[in-house]
Parts: C-alpha cells; sequence; structure tokens
C-alpha cells in the first residue's frame, strides 16, 4: 500500500493554469507533494532529472517544444504522466490509444481526482507499464497499422499492434478484442471508448461491434446485413451502421 506522498512536477507555460492545478492539488489531492514546476520543455527536461518525480502534470503544447519532447528527452527516467491540453484532436488520439491519463483544459476537479487516483493505483502495482515510451512510439509511427494499443485486463494489461486487432465486441462493462493470431482478451472499457479511440480503418457496425475493414471478406446485404471475416466470423451489420460501413470502403 503506498501511504507517502506521490512527489510531482507541473510543467505549463501557463501562470493561471499552474496555479489553479496547484490550488486543486492542495485542497482536493493531499497524497500529491509538489517538488517544482517547469515553464518549458527546456526547463522540464533539466528539472525532472534533477528530482526524478513519480508524478508529472505535463502541458502538451508549451515555447521551445511539445510534452513529447520532454518525454523524448527523459528516456532514461520512470515516472507517471497525466497530460494537461486544451482540446487537439491528434495529441487526444495519440493519449487515448496508449490508455495514458489526460485532463482537458479547464481542468475540472472530479477528473483531477479520477486521474490522480488512477495513477495512485498504478504506482501501487508490482509491473510498471511504461506508457510514455509507447506514446512516443506511437507519435512517431506514420503507420497507423503498426501503432501500438494498450488493453487493460483484469490480470493487468497487454500492447498489440492495431493492425493485429480483427474486430471487437462489448461484453456488458468490458470489451472483447480478437486478434489475429486467434487469442481473445477481455479489456475493461466499454465498447464506446474503442469506437471514440480507434481511426480508420475500425468501423463501427452495430452497437455491440466494431471490426477491422482490412479483415473483411464478403458482406451480404439485408436491413443491415452482415460481414464475414477472414477469421470465420459473421458479424451482424446493423441498419442504423450500416452507411459506416458502406463509406469505409467507397
Amino acid at each position: 500500500m503506498l501511504t507517502e506522498k506521490i512527489t510531482s512536477v507541473i510543467v505549463e507555460d501557463e501562470a493561471a493554469a499552474m496555479a489553479a492545478l496547484q490550488n486543486y492539488l492542495g485542497k482536493f489531492c493531499p497524497q500529491v507533494e509538489v517538488a517544482g514546476t517547469a515553464q518549458n520543455s527546456r526547463e522540464a527536461i533539466a528539472l525532472l532529472h534533477e528530482l526524478r518525480p513519480q508524478l508529472v502534470f505535463l502541458d502538451v503544447e508549451m515555447p521551445f517544444g511539445n510534452a513529447f519532447d520532454v518525454l523524448d528527452g527523459c528516456q532514461d527516467l520512470q515516472f507517471e504522466t497525466i497530460f494537461v491540453t486544451a482540446f487537439s484532436e491528434y495529441s487526444l488520439k495519440a493519449l487515448n490509444q496508449s490508455a495514458a491519463y489526460y485532463l482537458l483544459k479547464p481542468v475540472s476537479i472530479e477528473e483531477l481526482i479520477l486521474a490522480v487516483n488512477k495513477v495512485q493505483q498504478q504506482l501501487q502495482q508490482k509491473h510498471w507499464l511504461n506508457r510514455n515510451r509507447i506514446i512516443l512510439e506511437n507519435v512517431r509511427e506514420n503507420n497507423p497499422g503498426m501503432q501500438q494499443v494498450i488493453l487493460p485486463t483484469l490480470d493487468g494489461f497487454d500492447v498489440v499492434k492495431m493492425n493485429e486487432i480483427v474486430r471487437l465486441k462489448g461484453n456488458g462493462n468490458f470489451t472483447d478484442v480478437y486478434l489475429t493470431n486467434g487469442s481473445k482478451k477481455m479489456v475493461c472499457r466499454f465498447l464506446k471508448h474503442f469506437s471514440e479511440m480507434l481511426p480508420h480503418p475500425f468501423v463501427r457496425v452495430h452497437k455491440s461491434h466494431i471490426i477491422n475493414i482490412h479483415y473483411v471478406q464478403s458482406y451480404h446485404k439485408g436491413a443491415g446485413g452482415y460481414v464475414n471475416l477472414n477469421d470465420g466470423t459473421a458479424v451482424e451489420v446493423s441498419a442504423a451502421y450500416k452507411d459506416n460501413l458502406l463509406k469505409a470502403f467507397q
């Protein structure tokens, strides 16, 4: 059980945003101790090597680089990261694929508490997951199929490449992820999470199904119809999602 304070650093170029985050942490996250702050990527890299914190609150866009430059300059360090960002489709996709912790500006107190609690749980685990490395590799990888996705499971986590995922099926509070090697992973996320996170070639074809269209062998018409995949399965296409599938093949 983690009883000591979580040492942290805040990297944020906006003074008002930094002050607000420090205030929220002091009031609502007493387990976090802010050991230092930095206002740009150069300062951040030097400070993180000096203090070696357990947690970094990292602004995505800042002077002299961005959050990914900071991670690149700190690959020899181990720390959890909570990204703080204004909405950016590019950055959010990279963070979601890597199961990263992030907060949207302006920071919600409830979301901050939730993210800090998740980090605290992660720090209590025996096996450390290097999300920072995976995020960097995904940002640098131009081929989306080779980008990695972290799949949180009941036993820990699995890391797979996107082109290894054939289909996903909703299973209550979980999602069953079917892979090209024939295995199935039960992931601790709703199907909606993957529907919002996974890019093309993944298409939602039913309230319970997402498929990778690269593995479609045939489509059969009907009210919605169904698709045959090359793993031998037939997946129903609902009328409400039929257009999603047809547009993906245009």
